[in-house]
């Protein structure tokens, strides 16, 4: 038995060429092929149903996201201490776990992106078609907005006296700083779900169980705890949007271009980065 191991272990790591713990290619037989590309534009897509219900599943989970974790800060902001609310950490578990939940619900649907930044990522590694990233990208932003407006609802003074959850530089920092915030917290985020999705490293670790959504989330929350003193937090356009559309007053939107610069750049950089120097797949083999 120890010898047919030791076997298996060299069968694994040249299968595997990549450096990595001894024998963790072991495991499986599974045989790794790179999907192709997804076309840039692809017509029949918008014939397809599958198409439309993934863009709802977008929209719904975008409008829960937005309703649980704005309802979230307005209790925080609402209390007479933060020690008599959830407080920062709190919020940042809000988000968080929302994040795991949903994408949990909707991964086998439409993905499970929720953030149009997560979505820029994805298509700039050709994951998905321009087609199907732009509507998701109008899906999470109209679902933000209507999460938003159902938080307003419930009590609108106490929205407008507390700010509306909307993200804005605060006090103390220059909107350099929450630019470069955005872009930090964006790059864990993408860089995170780019890792947790990667079907090479599935085929290669099988042996090791990944729960996407965990991490995902995880890294979601991790973010909100050092930032939310910064930005609030953004890391999402949609999010962002959907609270300053409807706040609407300056306080929303004098910072807001940081809200989408930061984030698309973050992501941008996050898909070069793994495909790469993690994939070590040039940007010009996958068209």
């Amino acid at each position: 038995m120890a010898e047919h191991k030791e076997e298996d272990v060299k069968l694994g790591a040249n299968k595997f060429r990549e450096t990595q713990p001894l024998g963790t290619a072991a495991q499986s037989d599974k045989d790794y092929k790179e999907p192709p590309p997804a076309p840039l534009f692809e017509p029949g897509e918008l014939t397809s149903w599958s198409f439309y219900r993934a863009g709802i599943a977008e929209f719904m989970a975008t409008l829960l996201f937005l309703y649980v974790t704005i309802l979230t800060v307005m209790g925080v902001n609402r209390a007479g201490s933060k020690c008599a609310s959830v407080g920062i950490q709190g919020i940042a578990w809000a988000f968080g776990g929302m994040i795991f939940a949903l994408v949990y619900c909707t991964a086998g649907i439409s993905g499970g992106h929720i953030n149009p930044a997560v979505t820029f990522g994805l298509f700039l590694a050709r994951k998905l078609s321009l087609t199907r990233a732009v509507f998701y990208i109008i899906m999470q932003c109209l679902g933000a907005i209507c999460g938003a407006g159902i938080v307003k609802g419930f009590n609108k003074s106490q929205y407008e006296a507390h700010n509306g959850g909307v993200n804005f530089v605060a006090h103390g920092y220059t909107k350099g700083d929450g630019l470069g915030a955005e872009i930090i917290g964006t790059f864990v985020l993408v860089y995170t779900v780019f890792s947790a999705t990667d079907a090479k490293r599935n085929a290669r670790d099988s042996h090791v169980p990944i729960l996407a959504p965990l991490p995902i989330g995880f890294a979601v929350f991790l973010v909100h705890l050092a930032t939310i003193p910064v930005t609030g937090t953004g890391i999402n356009p949609a999010r962002s949007l959907g609270a300053s559309i409807i706040f609407n007053k300056d306080l929303g939107w004098d910072d807001h271009w940081i809200f989408w610069v930061g984030p698309f750049i973050g992501a941008g950089l996050a898909a070069i980065y793994h495909q790469i120097v993690i994939r070590a797949i040039p940007f010009k083999s996958r068209s």
